[in-house]
Formats: structure tokens, sequence, C-alpha cells
């Protein structure tokens, strides 16, 4: 085997490595969101605040999205994603935001028992 065939298998092998992790991060399984309307429309508009690259929008979805966290209503996992969103599009990378919440949104499967605030407040208060 010539030395140029082993630099074509080298560069083949690479190749093949990165097109297999990019696999992986593409269908990577995204952090998930309860089964609630009210964070689920939040994200919804996160969207639009992202899409419409506006400013206003962008920091009312932040505080609603933080009271849902610090509820416990977000899973640590899914508030971070959320938070690199708006972090990007505070960079004003309005576009990979958007592409970035698409996917998350996606992803998203919004299987088991829908969640409300009342009913889980009710339930503490119970305890």
């Amino acid at each position: 085997m010539s030395s140029r065939d082993k630099i074509g298998l080298v560069v083949l092998g690479v190749l093949v490595l990165a097109g297999a992790g990019r696999l992986c991060l593409t269908f990577r399984a995204q952090p998930q969101l309860p089964p609630s309307e009210e964070v689920f429309k939040s994200v919804d508009a996160l969207f639009t605040a992202v899409t419409s690259r506006d400013e206003q929008r962008l920091l009312a979805c932040e505080r609603r999205l933080n009271a849902f966290k610090e509820e416990g209503l977000i899973p640590a996992a899914s508030s971070k994603r959320l938070e690199s969103v708006i972090a990007m599009a505070r960079a004003a990378e309005w576009e990979s935001a958007a592409r970035r919440l698409y996917d998350f949104m996606q992803g998203q499967r919004r299987a088991g028992r829908p969640v409300n605030r009342r009913s889980q407040q009710t339930a503490m208060i119970q305890k």
C-alpha cells in the first residue's frame, strides 16, 4: 500500500467519524418539557419573540420561563437549553437561536399527564 493510499484511508476515516459525530448530535434526544399548556405556550411565545427579533417579548418570555423554573415546572436540562437560546438571541444570533429553539420544540414528545400550576399547588398544600 502506498503512502498516498494510506493518507486517503486516514482522510476517509476522519470523514466517517465526523459524519457519525454529526448524526449523534442531530438525533440526540432533546430534554423534555413537562406536559403543561402554560409552559408550552411560553416556549411558543419565545419562538415568536426570537423569530420577530423582539427584545421586549424576549425579556417577557425569559421572566415567565424563569418563574416556571423557580416553581419547579421546567426541568434543569430544558431550562438550560432555553437559557442558551435566549443568550444566543441577546448576542444578536437570532437565526441560530430560532433554529435551535425550533429543533428543541420539534423534539418534544408532550407525553404524560397534563400539569397545571393550580393542581400542583393544591397538592403541595395537602402534604
